[in-house]
């Protein structure tokens, strides 16, 4: 039986995958904050001695890569299946991002070098078969943090404490190589408007207050999982739509 083109049983190794890659993530999310390794023996004596499963993170991660094999697939060509294999990489990263900022209001150094690393490392790789490929995901980089820093440093000057953390514009930066110069741009205008509409909804639920501060990580964190999944031309007509009120017309 075939979904898309795959195999089901791809599915479902994918699936499982991720159901595991959710404990790892768990783990991360233990470590990072600590500024402590995550490949230790701690992981066999500590965290697997006391083992407690991880039930919404471990089918959230599942789901997530099952979608990334739905609409990438499998496909012959290695710029598309390293394409696959860096959003699975990326999955579990962002997704810890996204807890560890929800929860501390930080993003660790060492996460986002790391996502840095991977990008750059699939960078080199898409690169040989297609530099002007290389180029665009190295601006995508630069485009990335400099809308995030200059937004930081103007908040900065105008209402005397930052906009956002500089965590944030090193996401951005890492994240831009991964998808691009245009589409950091798309994802960037998505994680505002995500971030608006959740901060209008904490809000009015009173879950935060006016003076509290609410992180932006995790707005970055989902606007990627939806720049990942949602075809780019559709992104693209939406993102018009929304943004002239309605007079776009395609």
């Amino acid at each position: 039986m075939y979904l898309n083109d795959v195999h089901i049983l791809y599915y479902v190794l994918v699936g499982v995958i991720g159901l595991l890659m959710g404990s790892f993530i768990d783990w991360c999310n233990i470590r990072l904050p600590e500024y402590k390794k995550i490949f230790c023996k701690e992981f066999f004596t500590e965290y697997m001695k006391h083992f407690k499963p991880k039930y919404i993170l471990s089918f959230v991660t599942a789901v997530i890569y099952i979608a990334l094999l739905y609409t990438i697939g499998w496909q012959d060509s290695r710029v598309y299946q390293m394409e696959l294999i860096k959003y699975m990489l990326l999955t579990p990263m962002l997704l810890s991002a996204f807890v560890i900022d929800w929860k501390y209001q930080i993003i660790p150094n060492r996460l986002n070098l790391t996502i840095f690393e991977v990008g750059l490392a699939f960078t080199f790789m898409q690169g040989i078969y297609n530099i002007n490929l290389a180029i665009n995901l190295l601006l995508g980089a630069v485009v990335g943090a400099g809308i995030f820093l200059i937004i930081t440093l103007l908040g900065g000057m105008i209402a005397g404490k930052e906009a956002m953390g500089f965590g944030d514009v090193k996401l951005m930066g890492a994240l831009g190589l991964f998808f691009g110069w245009i589409p950091i741009i798309a994802l960037s205008l998505i994680a505002f408007l995500l971030g608006a509409i959740i901060s209008i909804i904490l809000l009015i639920t009173r879950k935060k207050k006016t003076d509290e501060y609410i992180p932006f990580g995790p707005f970055i964190v989902m606007a990627t999982f939806i720049v990942m999944l949602v075809p780019f031309d559709i992104l693209l007509y939406w993102l018009f739509k929304i943004f002239t009120l309605g007079m776009y017309a395609g």
